[in-house]
């Protein structure tokens, strides 16, 4: 009986989602609270405010933050792989250390905000406006793409992203 009962647990572990989204930490985010290194994977913050907030460490994979208003906002060291972030406002906001892997940043406003140690590959800045980003090095620029309607610092080459 008990190894019936310690393979059915067993079982159960094993099919359970890995990591997945917390509700109640994404409501409590969705409504303003700070959130750092919290689980917030696939989470819709489709336009809204959350100006000068604490994601730090926090799961955003996958997160839809488009048209959204975050400006001053903590991301340092977040997980934001496959984030969409396209029109959305984040001046003065911190990716340090962030991974945004394959994350949407079209026609984003990005003044300000800094990239410091972030990882940029696969990012699409087309159309963003990041000419006073902080933090950013070509070779990390190198790894990301834009348009000619990219922003960029001074001295940073925008490869053009393939269509």
């Amino acid at each position: 009986m008990k190894r019936i009962t310690l393979a059915i647990l067993a079982l159960g572990l094993l099919s359970s989602p890995a990591l997945a989204q917390n509700a109640s930490q994404i409501d409590a985010a969705r409504n303003g609270a700070n959130c750092p290194k919290c689980n917030l994977f696939q989470a819709d913050f489709v336009g809204l405010q959350l100006k000068s907030k604490n994601f730090a460490g926090a799961r955003l994979r996958q997160a839809d933050l488009g048209i959204g208003i975050f400006s001053g906002t903590n991301f340092s060291g977040a997980d934001l792989r496959d984030v969409n972030g396209s029109a959305a406002l984040f001046g003065r906001a911190s990716f340090a250390g962030a991974d945004m892997t394959n994350a949407n940043f079209v026609g984003a406003y990005l003044e300000h905000a800094n990239f410091r140690g972030a990882n940029l590959t696969g990012v699409n800045f087309s159309g963003a406006e990041m000419s006073s980003a902080t933090g950013i090095t070509q070779a990390q620029f190198d790894r990301a793409c834009g348009d000619e309607a990219t922003q960029a610092p001074a001295g940073i080459r925008v490869p053009v992203c393939n269509q």
